[in-house]
């Protein structure tokens, strides 16, 4: 559960046009720590500016990046959490993510025809991940704890948004290089030199309301890869299905199938069979979720979800995932 309050400030009172400050905090609780970590820290706190009539974005601050890259938010929204799974690979790469924010400095820039470049350099979140990030950097207003390097990450992409002449297509690409150091299973010793490659599509295959035109059904997939011997998720395949407003007495609601398989390390659990530990190679999950709109700021979420090898030691048996969410914006 979380509670995250959000102050955005336009700026035009001082003069500043096209320009905002947003600032945000989050209170972040998790029964079960590998969800976590449990928190109350700063998640937001960065300026907006926008140049030349909306083609140089800017922004400066505290940001999470998971909001900004890759998009894996496609298929529903942040309120909805519609497609139940995401890969974790960009994140193992240092890249902020919500609710552990860090310093940086992100620039879009929108091409002609839809296509655009964005990047940003941020510091790292911790190498030894979200509970490490938490214990060195309790409020998350620390800027540079020891160890913490460069985090560089590029994108570019096209987007053509739905329109009552054309239907949506999202194709985006992007690299994240990380300049600190992380253990090496392979080696025995910490080394820099973490990335994350990734791609995504997402393309409008049909549109059911000539009023809305994002209304339809969607097709996507996502593919990602980052180094087996620094990351115990090296791999990381979708096929998401999904259709925003179900039933035209629904507009709100969307309805989604993703399928996924997370590939888990051959260093890692190499290493893992040696200590006489038993492993998975791999999880395959097939999720079918539905998101409702149930009033102004009120969303509830339901979905069913399969996992074949949930978690990397040991062999656990297949289980089958029942997930609620309410999220309720005020």
């Amino acid at each position: 559960s979380w509670v995250q309050p959000v102050l955005a400030w336009d700026l035009r009172q001082l003069h500043l046009r096209r320009a905002q400050l947003f600032a945000g905090g989050v209170w972040n609780w998790a029964s079960w720590e590998p969800a976590g970590p449990k928190t109350v820290q700063l998640w937001a706190l960065y300026f907006y500016k926008e140049f030349g009539e909306d083609r140089v974005e800017v922004k400066a601050g505290y940001i999470a990046n998971n909001m900004n890259f890759v998009g894996m938010f496609v298929g529903g929204s942040t309120a909805t959490g519609t497609q139940g799974v995401y890969a974790v690979l960009p994140n193992e790469a240092g890249m902020s993510y919500f609710p552990l924010t860090t310093p940086s400095l992100n620039v879009r820039v929108r091409g002609p025809g839809g296509t655009y470049i964005k990047s940003a350099v941020q510091r790292s979140v911790d190498p030894g991940g979200g509970p490490a990030e938490v214990s060195r950097n309790h409020t998350g207003f620390r800027f540079d704890p020891y160890g913490d390097k460069a985090v560089l990450i590029n994108e570019g992409g096209y987007l053509r948004p739905a329109s009552q002449a054309a239907r949506e297509v999202w194709l985006r690409a992007g690299y994240i290089d990380n300049a600190s150091h992380y253990w090496n299973e392979a080696t025995g010793r910490a080394e820099a030199g973490n990335f994350c490659t990734y791609a995504l599509a997402d393309a409008q295959l049909t549109r059911t309301d000539a009023e809305h035109p994002a209304h339809g059904l969607y097709l996507g997939g996502s593919w990602m890869t980052a180094p087996a011997a620094k990351n115990a998720y090296d791999r990381y395949f979708e096929a998401r299905l999904y259709k925003e407003a179900p039933f035209r007495s629904r507009p709100g609601d969307v309805a989604s199938v993703v399928a996924s398989r997370t590939g888990y390390s051959s260093v890692f659990t190499d290493n893992l069979v040696r200590q006489g530990k038993s492993v998975w190679r791999a999880e395959t999950t097939l999720t079918g979720s539905y998101a409702l709109h149930a009033g102004r700021g009120d969303y509830v979420g339901l979905g069913l979800g399969y996992e074949f090898g949930a978690a990397i030691s040991p062999h656990v048996p297949a289980a089958l995932n029942v997930v609620a969410n309410w999220t309720l914006y005020f």
